[in-house]
């Protein structure tokens, strides 16, 4: 047929997914408003709603909202890039590989668990280990943006290790598609393609931005062809359209290329962030018109209007009181005429990125779009078969050494503020020993005295700044109200961190769903006839877990550390030290 009949769908149908759409909504606001957590719900509405469940959406109707998922996946990345520091980025980009190494290596190699566990393979265990050594970016972006902490110096941290987690992920699922397709020996090209072309995106796209735009927009910033089209593009509804069109002609190139386009959803965000921050104006610069007045002759109608104010308070306060009242309104209207005529200038704050975002693509995102992507994770979580005796123990050992696993990760931000707290006690010490062999010199000189411990205490506040404790002195001041809360305190930037890495989400069943239909794991605890694996029950068990464990700590940890600010005499955040500034 050359069109597609229109039908008018039947009150079921209507009925099913009108209240799909609104309890996903309702799920996620109760659980949002309780434990920051509204993303489970929708996960448990899908498994409902779906296949797995009662199957109350007929199959067509689940693609369709898996695909509408999926670009919701890809919008929250952005997002992500978009309100992501780029400063901070670079400053913790060691750290932060750091974290994604960790959790990377750390899942793979507790994986061969699985050998005495399941009889399975050194290869199986290996896919187990993929499955289970990524992140799931949308729900990271989503616990993030729920608690308030999307721009945090611990966003930052945790965006960049699950986007690098993200890309070997799904370099894995190209390995292990390679395994179970090919009876011969691995193709290199299948695992250098996708490493070699995020790479490139990662050096070339911000050396294109830093060595080519930002000379070439400076040195033709000031010619009338470019203002024109600085112009054409300076309404809403036009940086929309750039935006997009940059955003999905990035994700296309990604997808043609060979790799995540997720990872360059994330990167389109952050070089518009990039460079709505070099379109800001700096003091040097001119937003007004051409046709306003230049500086000089600013000055000195400046001068002028300030005069004619002077004179004006000396006669007034020689007229009667029914005469001052008008004068004010001639003042005004004496400064209106001589003040300059400004225009709005072409970068302004409701052009930004996060503008355009916050008005165009937020609500459908969140009402709908982002929904709809965890509803399709709860499709794909075969509920049916994880209940099958001895496996349930197995995957809920399996599962522990997962969420141990990812909570390696947040060791780092615990080795950071032990290593500062413990360079701040050297510092400490040395400068008692220096203050102790000198004070029969120092005696007599109590502000020398004071410039030799007041470099110490610099030192310890760093310290502190950072979630650490400073060694108290006799001589150092009294202590605040809340010094007792600074030890556990620092404690919760690293378990925020490790439980926010532990909800493998979309990218690990789609490892594991791939390696059970190459047949990866159909040689080791599976028999002829039976439907999934032993080692696919188990790895879902983990992942299903996994999803549910993480977003649920992270919001039990965030209400303790909202119930610390309130509480603190300080103020701050305190609880979470420089990793919860922006």
């Amino acid at each position: 047929m050359p069109s597609l009949p229109y039908n008018e769908p039947d009150i079921t149908t209507l009925l099913s997914q009108s209240s799909f759409l609104l309890l996903l909504n309702l799920v996620d606001f109760l659980l949002n408003y309780a434990l920051y957590c509204g993303l489970l719900g929708q996960v448990l509405l899908g498994i409902a709603f779906g296949k797995p469940g009662g199957n109350f959406l007929n199959e067509s109707t689940q693609q369709a909202i898996v695909q509408l998922g999926y670009i919701g996946l890809i919008l929250l990345i952005y997002e992500g890039g978009l309100s992501v520091c780029m400063r901070s980025v670079w400053a913790n980009l060691g750290l932060s590989t750091g974290v994604a190494l960790t959790g990377i290596a750390a899942p793979i190699a507790l994986s061969f668990v699985l050998q005495p566990l399941l009889n399975a393979t050194p290869l199986q265990a290996f896919a187990a280990g993929a499955s289970l050594c990524s992140t799931s970016l949308g729900t990271t972006f989503a616990v993030l943006n729920a608690t308030g902490l999307a721009k945090t110096r611990l966003a930052s941290v945790l965006s960049t290790a699950a986007m690098m987690d993200d890309v070997v992920g799904l370099v894995m699922v190209q390995i292990i598609s390679n395994l179970g397709s090919s009876s011969g020996p691995l193709d290199p090209a299948v695992v250098v393609r996708p490493i070699a072309v995020s790479v490139g995106f990662v050096i070339l796209v911000p050396l294109v931005c830093h060595y080519a735009i930002r000379p070439i927009r400076r040195s033709v910033g000031d010619k009338s062809l470019v203002d024109k089209i600085r112009k054409l593009f300076a309404t809403s509804r036009a940086r929309f359209v750039l935006h997009s069109v940059f955003l999905f002609g990035m994700t296309a190139a990604a997808g043609h290329s060979g790799t995540s386009v997720l990872f360059t959803a994330y990167l389109s965000g952050a070089v518009i962030n990039w460079w709505d921050t070099e379109s800001t104006p700096r003091p040097s610069s001119s937003i007004v018109s051409p046709e306003a007045i230049d500086n000089t002759d600013m000055v000195a109608k400046v001068d002028q209007t300030a005069q004619m104010q002077e004179d004006q308070i000396i006669r007034d306060a020689s007229k009667p009181e029914d005469t001052k009242e008008e004068s004010p309104h001639r003042h005004k209207a004496a400064v209106s005429a001589i003040a300059p005529k400004k225009e709005v200038p072409i970068y302004c704050d409701e052009l930004s990125g996060q503008k355009i975002y916050a008005v165009y693509f937020y609500a459908p995102v969140e009402r709908i779009f982002k929904p709809f992507f965890f509803a399709s994770i709860g499709f794909s979580i075969p509920i049916s078969s994880l209940f099958e005796g001895s496996l349930i123990w197995r995957g809920i050992v399996y599962t522990v050494l997962m969420v141990l696993a990812k909570l390696l990760c947040g060791v780092w931000l615990l080795r950071y503020s032990f290593l500062s707290r413990l360079g701040s006690r050297i510092v400490f010490g040395f400068a008692r020993i220096r203050k102790t062999l000198t004070g029969y010199h120092l005696w007599w000189k109590p502000s020398q005295t004071k410039e030799v411990h007041n470099p110490t205490e610099h030192t310890c506040s760093k310290a502190d700044t950072a979630g650490s404790n400073p060694m108290p002195s006799s001589q150092s001041p009294p202590k605040p109200a809340n010094f007792k809360v600074e030890a556990p305190v620092s404690l919760y930037p690293g378990a925020m961190l490790g439980f926010a890495m532990v909800a493998r989400g979309e990218i690990g069943f789609l490892i594991s769903s791939i390696a059970e239909s190459k047949g990866v794991w159909k040689t080791a605890g599976s028999q002829n006839g039976q439907q999934n694996s032993d080692i696919f029950i188990t790895v879902t068990w983990a992942i299903f877990l996994c999803t549910f464990i993480g977003p649920v700590a992270v919001g039990l940890i965030v209400r303790r550390v909202r119930r610390l600010e309130r509480t603190a005499t300080s103020g701050g955040r305190a609880a979470l030290g420089s990793w919860g500034l922006q």
